[in-house]
């Protein structure tokens, strides 16, 4: 019994298996650290670059971090590098899948700040410089006081720049679109429907609907919805550049 339980984690290839358990471990490190007074997503989610507690590192940072009161958050996106990423490290190898891991979440940071930043602008040019700056200098103390502003426009102006963004879901995303890339006639099941789907046509379902979600921009919806694209639009990038680069080599996969 023992002997076919560390079977089953030694098969999963080592990236993969250690951005599991990095995952997994800072999750629960947000219920230990706050104790000690460390504030993990503070410091290491990612901020928009106009707020105080931007550092270049969280476009890096933000991609470990899950919502602490939220299982379902960390344990889909990290199912999803389990069911996928395998896959794809075991075609690609150790340092390839990683790049395209890491690349691909930090080009869902570029995209997610770039679509916050129209929003801003969009925002700020419905109202005085003066409330524009009350939000910039008190914006964030407010939010960590639980409290609001009083006009709506200003809470989501500072909404936008004093929320952190934090997840893998950017990087996952990115997994999907190479296996729907790779593996385009593989079919899928999902648990909400009992017939298989074809890993393109499910990957174009899941980019579809993102894009409605971000475009409807609905009230009440946090999820970053354009950070999933971006993840999706830099893998698509990487992978057209790797196939033409591997077949200028005679390689293919």
């Amino acid at each position: 019994m023992e002997q076919n339980r560390f079977g089953f984690f030694s098969s999963i290839p080592a990236v993969t298996k250690n951005l599991i358990i990095i995952n997994f471990l800072c999750w629960l490190a947000n219920f230990a650290l706050p104790k000690l007074g460390i504030d993990l997503i503070r410091l290491f989610g990612l901020h928009f670059p106009t707020a105080s507690g931007y550092h270049f590192y969280q476009l890096f940072t933000y991609m470990f971090l899950h919502a602490p009161n939220s299982l379902e958050h960390v344990f889909f996106n990290m199912f999803a590098v389990f069911m996928f990423g395998r896959v794809l490290e075991n075609v690609w190898g150790k340092q390839r899948f990683l790049l395209f891991y890491m690349t691909t979440g930090v080009g869902a940071a570029i995209i997610q700040i770039l679509i916050t930043y129209i929003r801003i602008k969009g925002i700020e040019a419905s109202l005085d410089s003066e409330s524009i700056a009350l939000v910039y200098n008190q914006g964030e103390s407010v939010i960590m006081q639980g409290m609001q502003f009083t006009h709506p426009a200003l809470n989501k102006l500072n909404l936008l720049i004093n929320t952190q963004t934090i997840g893998a879901s950017g990087a996952v995303f990115g997994i999907l679109l190479a296996f729907g890339m790779l593996f385009p006639n593989t079919p899928l099941f999902l648990m909400f429907l009992p017939i298989p789907i074809k890993a393109k046509y499910f990957v174009a379902i899941y980019g579809v609907i993102e894009l409605f979600l971000g475009v409807a921009n609905f009230s009440g919806d946090n999820v970053a919805h354009f950070a999933h694209l971006g993840g999706m639009l830099f893998g698509y990038f990487m992978i057209r550049y790797w196939k033409k680069k591997d077949q200028d080599r005679g390689y293919t996969y």
